[in-house]
């Protein structure tokens, strides 16, 4: 990348300001536009919905859980639902509103410290144009997910604001060295917190802030390690003596160890297509290429070549990062919403040139990046509205014709959903606690009131989509799915082969009978129902149940902390009848599951 050069500075020191002044606006320009375009699609996913129930237990003192008296971790990014507490505590705030726009202004200050941190990259001598960005900009699953009430405008953010501390400090090491890299290792320590997989990126940074640091002695690289490990490895304790996991239930929901390449690839070429994502990534190789050209005779004063060096190191973090992001996605299995989970890696791809200076280099692939920019807004859509092949929804427009909203964000937006508002309704309206299935009726979907023997009985409530049902329903009825994100059995689960991604657990309804103890059976198979009950009284479920649902003394808390690995890695068979044997199915491969 060019250096910095003062001496470049003194013969055109008027011009410096006018240049600067149109960067920042340029800069300022395509802020906003990406922030008008976020806001043109705000809403709220079930998803989201999920996170915000969490917060409510949260501030209602009932802890970071999603069902009371059930501790399961039913979000995967901490950070997320720490920052959505704040505002959670601020009587007559909107929790929905405050989701929505904190998602945006996180969404929008990534790409901010994104174009910065390219301005100080390339030493801002020269006019810079939004290049890279417009990637970012342009695309339709950055405006989506940049509200949804998920942690992707956090995971932006983060990204950009990281870059950007990196970034600091390799400007700091051509002056000379100096300033303080705590920030750096405190922020990039937070990526497991902002998301699991987010870690990749943060190895890769911390690595660069080794070799940036390395002169400055190894008892400073020991103290940085320290505020880095700090805050994750106490977080990784608690999550272990509370829950009981090494790892969000989400990830045992997700199967997030498995390989699922095929439909991975499904995933990746489900963004890449639509938006022919082959011609802005050919036109930032031509913007490397012109880069080259403008390095060659930019500077009379060539860097070192250790300064070279640690310019190579960082350069790489973000396109290295990109590279482990959208492999590990694309192993898992991708997402079954749109785009969403390559998001990360994307912006990642494009952080070195969010920004490039304006020459006759570099002006040819920047006007391409913008002609395919507009051709992206105005027309670049994937070829299905809802749901598309492999199982992969448009998520947001599904939700949208679902509920008959254009941009569905509080509960009262919630209430045309077909099927949760009725159940919910129905059970508020039992004259004794009771289990709510959805089952076949006379007209179709039913449905159907099991009455809970015991005076501590809770209502329980069992649907797919779990954000809506427990957006309306009360906070002391337990909402429950059968994939495993706030179900406990369903988590440990095997799945069926080869199912929707993040829906493949798909928990029997004889189950739930057997765990809430009904004795009326309805419309489910009673020798399934008994079956389960058997099955639910092997001892490693029992276990497994009582590290949710005891009571959390101290002796509890070491417990759970002391068989975490194990209860993580433990599976048993979906079916009933193969489970009342006690033998458990084939573990997953350790705690990443």
């Amino acid at each position: 990348m060019v250096e910095a050069d003062p001496a470049a500075w003194s013969g055109h020191r008027s011009a410096r300001p006018s240049r600067s002044l149109w960067t920042f606006a340029l800069f300022g320009v395509t802020m906003l536009a990406f922030g008008a375009l976020i806001w043109h699609r705000r809403w709220m996913s079930d998803d989201g919905l999920i996170v915000l129930r969490t917060v409510r237990q949260l501030v209602a003192g009932e802890g970071p859980v999603f069902n009371v008296g059930e501790r399961v971790e039913a979000n995967t990014s901490t950070l997320w639902t720490a920052l959505l507490a704040i505002p959670g505590l601020v009587p007559g705030i909107s929790l929905n509103w405050a989701a929505v726009i904190l998602g945006l202004a996180l969404s929008v200050a990534g790409l901010g410290f994104g174009l910065d941190a390219a301005r100080r990259l390339f030493g801002a001598r020269r006019l810079m144009v939004p290049f890279g960005a417009l990637v970012v900009v342009s695309l339709p699953p950055f405006w989506d997910f940049g509200t949804s009430g998920l942690e992707t405008g956090l995971i932006v953010g983060w990204l950009g604001f990281t870059w950007w501390l990196l970034v600091g400090r390799l400007v700091a090491a051509r002056a000379g060295g100096g300033g303080r890299a705590w920030p750096l290792a405190l922020v990039l320590g937070l990526a497991p917190l902002v998301r699991p997989d987010l870690a990749l990126f943060g190895l890769l940074v911390a690595v660069a802030l080794v070799v940036l640091e390395a002169r400055r002695g190894w008892r400073r690289l020991v103290g940085l390690a320290v505020v880095a490990a700090a805050v994750p490895l106490a977080y990784e304790v608690f999550r272990a003596g509370y829950y009981g996991l090494l790892v969000p239930s989400t990830a045992l929901a997700k199967e997030a160890s498995s390989a699922r390449w095929q439909q991975g690839i499904y995933y990746l070429f489900d963004l890449v297509d639509p938006y022919r994502l082959w011609i802005p990534l050919l036109v930032l190789l031509v913007g490397v290429l012109a880069l080259a050209g403008l390095l060659r005779g930019a500077s009379s004063q060539p860097a070192s070549r250790r300064l070279g060096l640690l310019t190579v190191v960082v350069v790489a973090v973000p396109v290295l990062g990109s590279g482990l992001l959208a492999l590990y996605v694309t192993r898992v299995g991708g997402d079954f919403m749109h785009g969403r989970m390559l998001l990360p890696a994307l912006f990642c791809l494009v952080l070195p040139l969010m920004a490039v200076p304006l020459t006759r280099w570099t002006a040819l692939p920047v006007i391409g990046m913008a002609v395919w920019a507009v051709a992206c807004i105005a027309g670049m859509r994937p070829a299905y509205d809802t749901l598309g092949p492999n199982w992969i929804a448009n998520e947001r427009l599904y939700y949208v014709i679902l509920v008959g909203k254009p941009n569905p964000v509080t509960s009262e937006d919630f209430v045309g959903h077909p099927v949760a508002p009725e159940g919910v309704a129905a059970l508020a309206a039992a004259p004794s606690p009771s289990l709510a299935l959805a089952g076949p009726g006379e007209n179709g979907l039913h449905w159907w009131l099991f009455p809970k023997p015991g005076q501590d009985a809770r209502n329980t409530i069992v649907w797919l989509n779990l954000g809506v049902t427990g957006e309306l329903a009360p906070l002391s009825t337990t909402v429950l799915d059968g994939v495993g994100l706030t179900n406990p059995l369903a988590a440990h689960a095997t799945g069926i082969p080869d199912g929707r991604i993040g829906h493949d657990k798909d928990l029997p309804p004889e189950w739930f009978l057997a765990d809430a103890g009904v004795t009326d059976t309805g419309f489910v198979d009673p020798g399934g129902v008994a079956a389960a009950r058997t099955a639910l009284a092997c001892p490693r479920t029992q276990e497994l149940l009582n590290s949710v649902r005891a009571p959390l003394t101290a002796q509890r808390f070491w417990d759970n902390l002391t068989g975490a690995w194990e209860r993580t890695s433990y599976r048993y068979p979906r079916d009933p009848r193969a489970a009342a044997d006690c033998r458990p199915a084939e573990s997953a491969d350790g705690p990443g599951a």
